[in-house]
């Protein structure tokens, strides 16, 4: 037996899922996907990641700006879905629209539930230096991600893992725990545990001035951050003062075990562009000046001079 489902989703982090439950035979009776946006340097409308795979895929998409009018939810329920599959949409599902599917509407949300609720799980433990998070399946309810887990698989943070790269890994297991869900909501033996009440913590979205790189905070922190903002928006420092002030933002940073007490925070200490922290030191290693693609440090250093005793701010 398949299923008829609506899918709701919209950054690539959600095209997996899609794909997945296409390849498993589902029946997508519809994608709902957020509408184009500007993009690019030309500004031209851009179609989501979604939307893009569902129209590959001969899918009807609709992307209202709102569900919560009386019209979106009659249209809603005309789909007469066993079930919606929600990745990363970015509406709030009103009670109406939670109600319409005969078995709900299923999460993929990519963290350790309770912990990291909200717009930016991924990037938030990373930034918190967590060694592990997870990807589960929650049944959606009004509250924000409050709702019971069927399933989850947790998944280590190494110490040098981006925000980008624990993204990828998650977005492939999301989709294949997604199946599974779905394949036990067919035999009828999907089972739903409560959320535990402690250990709530929230995931804000990240506002641009977090992207700017303290030195004065320590080395640990400093490279939690470059990896959790990497590589949108991407951590950034600025050298130069006034019109010829530059931003570099960094990609990728390794710890020096080292503590340069002696060195201001944010001073380079070396050729390699080690950078003195609070305490400890970062050796910087991918790097991005505006308009123009990452480089590691040795390449960035042949055609723009960061002398040691260069004051990063």
């Amino acid at each position: 037996m398949t299923l008829r489902i609506v899918f709701m989703g919209t950054p690539e982090f959600s095209v997996p899922v899609l794909a997945g439950l296409i390849a498993a035979g589902h029946e997508i009776v519809a994608v709902y996907s957020q509408p184009p946006r500007p993009a690019g340097r030309g500004m031209t409308e851009r179609k989501s990641p979604v939307h893009v795979h569902a129209d590959s895929a001969g899918i009807p998409v609709l992307t209202p700006l709102s569900l919560r009018r009386p019209e979106a939810a009659a249209t809603f329920r005309a789909h007469a879905a066993d079930v919606a599959v929600v990745v990363a949409y970015g509406l709030i599902l009103p009670q109406p629209i939670l109600d319409a599917p005969k078995h709900g509407c299923l999460n993929l949300h990519a963290s350790a539930l309770p912990r990291w609720r909200g717009a930016a799980p991924i990037q938030r433990a990373v930034m918190a230096g967590d060694r592990e998070t997870a990807v589960m399946v929650m049944r959606m309810e009004a509250g924000l991600d409050t709702g019971p887990v069927y399933l989850a698989e947790h998944v280590s943070i190494g110490p040098d893992t981006t925000a980008g790269e624990l993204h990828d890994a998650l977005s492939v297991r999301g989709a294949d725990l997604m199946i599974r869900a779905l394949a036990a909501l067919e035999r009828g033996s999907l089972v739903a545990t409560l959320q535990p009440a402690d250990g709530v913590t929230y995931a804000r979205k990240i506002e641009k001035a977090e992207a700017h790189i303290d030195f004065a905070r320590p080395a640990a922190e400093v490279h939690a951050i470059i990896r959790g903002l990497s590589p949108f928006p991407g951590a950034w420092f600025e050298v130069g003062a006034g019109a010829k002030a530059e931003r570099i933002k960094v990609l990728r940073a390794s710890l020096v075990s080292a503590d340069h007490p002696s060195r201001p925070p944010g001073e380079l200490i070396d050729g390699e562009l080690t950078v003195a922290c609070g305490s400890g030191a970062v050796r910087l290693l991918e790097l991005q000046r505006a308009g123009r693609k990452p480089m590691s440090a040795t390449e960035l250093l042949r055609g723009f001079a960061l002398p040691p005793g260069t004051r990063l701010r």
